[in-house]
């Protein structure tokens, strides 16, 4: 057994589940407010909720929201998810002059200030004024696949003019090649993990428009959108199972955590190279206490509430890594809590696949891990809570300021209801 914050989840914890089980774990959590996610006024939700002002976590992203989203969406709570994607959909609508002036050729995509924002006031559906690296292809990638996905099965009505923009912006900036900042917000490179949610993004939109008969409005034919699926596929295949194969110190890349999410929720990759990505990310990214981003990140890095003041920690460092890089060792990387329960829902949907016993064991384990980071008693933050991540503190292993970080809780919730399902098999 995998090391438990806290003490009151192991009698609830079995080798193997029956489905009541399963059920009265999550019912525990769901009364310990483990399970709750509280919205803000628009509907949408900030990154964590109790996290320092100086740290930014009450902004909104809209890579987390739409994985909050999709978490509500598969556990059946399709209002919810709708509300979500109808306010992410509000403010990109703001954010049409800045994706139509690429598309014409009168704005420079290179340029950070540029690019459409993925991060920005929740409450007014606003920008915020600090620099950020918004370049971001996965953020919009996830908000297209999701927003169409929705669209698709009658929860939502789409805004036909922001579906036809995004297609043109894609092709603009030449998502297949192009370097963005990526799920993790820093040095720009090519990268997998924001060609596929792009990739996902587009399927979802020719599925939408294949299942109403629909064609944009902006003149887009379908073999256009099918030429920019292609391209994306090409990418794919000559960076998989590696995240970025760009020489250099901050683009080359063999093992990122972001790959994952191409597997669960996207449901992109699949087969021997999902297992690939998957197996590389347990063998050479996997602590005792989560799972690292990437080998050498440098954000949450040893004793980062010593190193860096609070109003700088969670800054923007996309063009000046090199500055928290040096302050970083070898094998102090922090550990996250999104992955674990990411690659417990993986393994059980190969579980019911294939009837697989070591999948279904790979399954129980990273449950156990994901449930074993919750927050334990006599410590800063309530109880029983999803942190963002471990790091080294003073030699041990404690959360970080971003509790409970939302993500990471939509997580764990897709896992326990993995967990039921293989548990109705399994029997």
């Amino acid at each position: 057994m995998d090391a438990v914050e806290h003490p009151a989840l192991r009698p609830f914890l079995r080798p193997r589940y029956r489905e009541e089980e399963v059920r009265a774990l999550h019912e525990f959590l769901s009364a310990a407010g483990t399970l709750t996610f509280v919205p803000l006024p628009s509907g949408l939700y900030p990154a964590a909720s109790l996290a320092p002002a100086e740290s930014g976590y009450g902004s909104v992203w809209v890579r987390d929201n739409v994985q909050v989203a999709m978490a509500h969406a598969a556990a059946g709570e399709n209002a919810v998810a709708a509300t979500v994607l109808r306010g992410l959909a509000t403010f990109l609508a703001t954010q049409r002059p800045k994706m139509k002036a690429i598309v014409e050729g009168r704005a420079d995509p290179r340029a950070q200030e540029a690019r459409p924002h993925v991060r920005f006031d929740g409450v007014r559906l606003a920008e915020l004024p600090e620099r950020w690296p918004h370049a971001q292809n996965d953020a919009l990638g996830y908000f297209l696949w999701a927003y169409c996905r929705l669209a698709a099965e009658g929860h939502l009505v789409a805004d036909g003019d922001l579906l036809s923009l995004l297609p043109l912006y894609f092709g603009s900036i030449r998502y297949w090649e192009d370097e963005d900042s990526g799920h993790w917000e820093e040095a720009r490179k090519v990268e997998a993990s924001s060609i596929g949610p792009v990739v996902a993004g587009l399927k979802a939109l020719r599925a939408l428009e294949a299942g109403r008969g629909e064609k944009r409005s902006q003149g887009s034919s379908a073999a256009a959108l099918d030429d920019l699926i292609l391209e994306g596929e090409r990418a794919l295949t000559a960076i998989l199972p590696a995240e970025c194969v760009q020489p250099g110190p901050h683009k080359a890349r063999a093992h990122d955590a972001a790959l994952l999410f191409l597997v669960e929720p996207l449901e992109l990759v699949e087969g021997a190279m999902a297992d690939r990505i998957v197996d590389g990310v347990i063998e050479h990214l996997m602590g005792d206490h989560g799972i690292r981003r990437y080998l050498g990140d440098s954000y949450w890095t040893a004793d980062y509430r010593e190193k860096f003041p609070p109003e700088v920690r969670t800054g923007d460092y996309s063009e000046q890594l090199e500055v928290r890089d040096a302050l970083a060792r070898p094998g102090e990387e922090a550990q996250w809590c999104l992955f674990d329960p990411v690659v417990s829902t993986i393994a059980g949907r190969r579980f019911r696949r294939t009837l697989d016993p070591a999948a279904l064991e790979r399954q129980v384990r990273h449950l156990h891990r994901a449930l074993g980071q919750l927050t334990g008693p006599g410590g800063p933050y309530p109880e029983l809570r999803c942190p963002e991540a471990y790091f080294l503190e003073r030699g041990r292993y404690v959360p970080n300021d971003h509790v409970p970080l939302y993500w990471a809780q939509a997580n764990l919730w897709t896992a326990l209801r993995a967990m039921e399902e293989s548990a109705g098999i399994a029997r």
